[in-house]
């Protein structure tokens, strides 16, 4: 069953969506040639726990860390460990905070000093293709008219969608139906309607769509190697169109 929310869950949806972005605004400044994902995610624990909330993710299913800090080639679920970051390295870091027990869910891609055009060509539109997503968010649309857009954004430019990964509901669980794929078909899919919450996240490679999971059973990356990068909001469908909880870009 897909939920529709109170206005008091909104509410506490709204300040967690607050407090996700929030965090990455905060964290983003130190994100540096020489910083480990480990002092990265300690940085983001302490700032959420600060502010009466605590990290979705953390022991969420055995993950055992508060953050997801997946490098280059990592596409999600990586663990923070004592890797230092180089120059040149892009990172994606997902950030999910639990408020009153309701969930927000946001992952940015950033780079790390100068990184090269390949990269910033993958940024860019991975990027801009989560909002070609949420324009389609709307009461009466349909969930694949929104992986519609996104999948034919990639393909414009050229960049592959991972289809095994996917978007979901956000509620009083960090992972809830519907399913939000980054493909699909206009006129498809669960039926949008107004008080459902998505996290609209597309994952786009710069290679090969294949991917593969690591020894730690967690981390997926890429096949070939080549970078991955990952663009992710909570967003509310309103009687008009959307509304995002993880973001400046607040309405539709």
């Amino acid at each position: 069953m897909i939920n529709i929310k109170t206005l008091r869950e909104i509410e506490l949806m709204e300040k967690a969506g607050k407090i996700a972005y929030q965090t990455h605004q905060f964290i983003k400044k130190y994100i540096k040639p020489g910083v480990t994902t480990n002092e990265l995610n300690d940085l983001v624990e302490q700032y959420i726990l600060s502010h009466d909330a605590t990290p979705s993710f953390k022991n969420y299913e055995g993950f055992p860390k508060a953050i997801c800090a997946s490098v280059n080639d990592e596409v999600v679920h990586g663990i923070p460990n004592n890797h230092k970051l180089q120059k040149g390295d892009i990172i994606s870091i997902d950030i999910g905070v639990n408020y009153k027990g309701y969930h927000s869910d946001t992952a940015w891609t950033y780079s790390v000093g100068e990184i090269s055009e390949k990269k910033e060509y993958l940024l860019k539109h991975t990027k801009q293709a989560l909002y070609e997503g949420i324009e389609q968010v709307r009461p009466g649309n349909r969930v694949g008219d929104i992986g519609f857009a996104i999948s034919k954004y990639a393909k414009k430019y050229n960049l592959k969608v991972i289809k095994e990964l996917v978007g979901h509901g956000v509620g009083n669980n960090i992972h809830e139906k519907p399913d939000v794929p980054n493909y699909g078909h206009p006129g498809t899919g669960p039926l949008l309607k107004e008080g459902m919450v998505l996290a609209i996240e597309p994952m786009f490679n710069l290679g090969t769509r294949e991917i593969y999971i690591k020894d730690n059973n967690w981390t997926i990356a890429t096949v070939d190697g080549q970078p991955s990068a990952h663009f992710e909001h909570t967003v509310l469908i309103t009687d008009k169109g959307y509304k995002i909880l993880t973001g400046e870009w607040l309405n539709g």
